[in-house]
């Protein structure tokens, strides 16, 4: 901003003409457009491999968990346009309606980071998948109305780029430099077609693959590794190196490699070029006048303060959904207001609408202006709820989400009058001890007990302890969660991917369907949410346990937690 109001060197530099020719063919851009246009085709590139991999591996796998937030992140989009067109309902302005249904993730979190609620977990997520659903809309949106005059031939050939790519997916075809070939052959198809070449690098994202590393592969990259130890020369090191990158996905493979630069340098060289604001010469007053302004104003601090949380509410009591435990309407209502942050996506679709320079500039100080209310108004209802609603001191002395017998692990009868929960980590030695403890208060209590097992994987300390939490899971797909539960623990010091695969087959299990299981999303999610759980109610330690009679409330077991322990505890609700 500051370049942008010293002389004139800021649209200089921006405006200057470079050209890539070959013989009489060639794309001559200026710099502001090879941004826009070549630039921002990485950043959404990314953006499209993070939400194939939400929809593959992530929140959006599990539709019934996902149903709230996508649901609010629909009305975002909607009602913000609405109210965008009812200020702006005709005319060059009206074009520009796309600019507010934008949420920019990264800033969205920034700001949720410091003004948001101390105990923001659940919250944490439900912004995430908000937004990940507002990215699927919001790329939509630019793809169907912000296109110009079509090429169908060069448009073809960008179809025909994209089913190779398809082909070469089907094929398992694992090298990042074929799809790049490609995937720039396609680029350059959808540029001359008039479809907006940002488009292409979603729809190859979205095709690629995205998985679970492979046991196969894994084991042949171990192999290879190994060979490379005892008899090190270029051969072997070749082949490892190979091994262990056919092993990961292209999505992951290529998230890691492109994340950091569109972080570091496509976001900030974009944001240069575009959020040059001019505000001398009345730029300012004109911007306070301008309907196009206010619009967006109004749209992205109203709109979507409104839409996310009305719906969310109306969802929530009309029971199409439910909110997770920990995640209040307060907290969503704070989220909701963050929401109106919209700079990447909205700066973008600025530059594809406006085509006045006066009234781009008043578009933009549009969106810083909503940028800065969305903070303050979210920082202002978090402060407030926590005064109408403040934070238990002890959140953790009480079961946060009841036990659910459709959901939970239950071993005795569902319908036993007391019931004990253990929040447990499968590589932790004292969990492994108090699940030997299990068993004396089972035999003790007999079928007056049931007993519930909720995952609480201490990544920083036991790194092979979730990946063994996801494995009971899938042993539980084929009834035999408390099978290998058991197992696990008895081997609490020895749980590589190695041995729980043999674990697993030492109890019969049908290993394809196993190995199929750990690699859908949805049991990474079901033991994420257990550990959202405990994070919401502060629990810092494995094993944690509660008490309580069955139809009552559940309560706080404080240490120790032997055998005797527990069965004083509950005998003691029991009389």
């Amino acid at each position: 901003m500051v370049w942008a109001n010293i002389g004139h060197s800021y649209e200089t530099f921006w405006h200057t003409e470079l050209a890539i020719t070959i013989a009489d063919h060639g794309i001559a851009l200026d710099l502001e457009h090879w941004v826009n246009d070549a630039l921002m085709t990485l950043f959404f590139f990314v953006v499209g491999l993070e939400v194939k991999r939400e929809l593959a591996m992530g929140e959006l796998t599990d539709r019934s968990r996902a149903s709230v937030p996508v649901v609010a992140a629909i009305a975002g989009l909607a009602l913000p346009a609405l109210l965008f067109l009812l200020v702006n309902p005709s005319g060059d302005e009206a074009q520009a309606w796309g600019v507010v249904v934008s949420t920019d993730t990264a800033f969205v979190l920034g700001a949720l980071a410091l003004v948001g609620p101390k105990r923001g977990a659940r919250l944490r997520v439900f912004v995430l998948t908000l937004a990940v659903a507002d990215d699927i809309g919001a790329l939509a949106i630019i793809a169907v109305f912000y296109t110009d005059d079509l090429d169908l031939r060069a448009l073809a050939l960008g179809a025909v780029g994209l089913a190779v790519i398809w082909q070469l997916r089907r094929l398992e075809v694992w090298r990042g430099v074929t799809y790049f070939l490609v995937a720039a052959a396609t680029w350059l198809a959808f540029f001359e077609s008039g479809v907006h070449p940002t488009l292409a690098g979603v729809l190859i994202a979205l095709i690629l693959p995205v998985y679970p590393p492979r046991r196969a592969e894994v084991e042949h990259a171990g192999e290879v590794t190994r060979a490379f130890r005892q008899s090190p020369n270029s051969d072997y090191a070749r082949s490892a190196q190979l091994a262990v990158v056919k092993a990961v996905s292209v999505n992951e493979r290529l998230l890691r490699l492109y994340r950091p630069y569109t972080s570091y340098l496509v976001v900030p060289i974009f944001a240069l070029a575009n959020a040059g604001i001019v505000v001398g010469g009345g730029a300012i007053g004109q911007a306070l006048g301008s309907p196009l302004t206010w619009g967006i104003v109004l749209a992205l601090v109203v709109g979507k303060l409104v839409g996310i949380a009305g719906a969310t509410a109306l969802v929530v009591r009309t029971r199409w959904g439910v909110l997770p435990p920990g995640l209040s309407l307060g907290h969503v209502l704070g989220g909701a207001a963050l929401a109106g942050i919209g700079f990447t996506i909205s700066l973008f679709i600025v530059e594809l609408a406006v085509d006045d320079a006066a009234a781009a500039n008043d578009a933009r100080i549009g969106v810083l202006v909503a940028a800065i209310l969305s903070t303050a108004l979210a920082w202002a209802i978090f402060r407030i709820d926590e005064r109408l609603n403040p934070p238990v001191a002890d959140a953790g002395t009480h079961l946060l989400r009841p036990v659910d017998p459709e959901r939970d692990h239950v071993r005795g009868p569902v319908d036993a009058p007391l019931t004990l929960v253990e929040y447990g980590d499968f590589e932790c030695p004292f969990c492994s001890k108090a699940t030997g403890s299990m068993w004396e208060v089972r035999a003790h209590f007999g079928d007056s007990l049931r007993y519930v097992f909720r995952h609480l994987p201490k990544d920083d300390e036991h790194p092979h302890a979730r990946f063994a939490a996801e494995a009971a899971e899938a042993a539980a797909e084929q009834g035999r969660f408390w099978e290998l539960h058991d197992q696990l623990f008895r081997h609490s010091d020895a749980l590589t991917e190695e041995d729980v695969y043999d674990y697993a087959e030492d109890l019969g299990l049908d290993m394809d369907r196993f190995e199929s299981e750990l690699r859908h999303g949805a049991l990474a999610s079901r033991v994420e949410d257990d550990r959202l759980d405990a994070a919401t109610s502060d629990l810092a330690v494995t094993p944690t346990f509660y008490v309580g009679r069955t139809h009552g409330e559940m309560a706080l077991h404080t240490w120790p937690f032997d055998a005797a322990s527990l069965i004083r505890a509950l005998e003691a609700l029991r009389h």
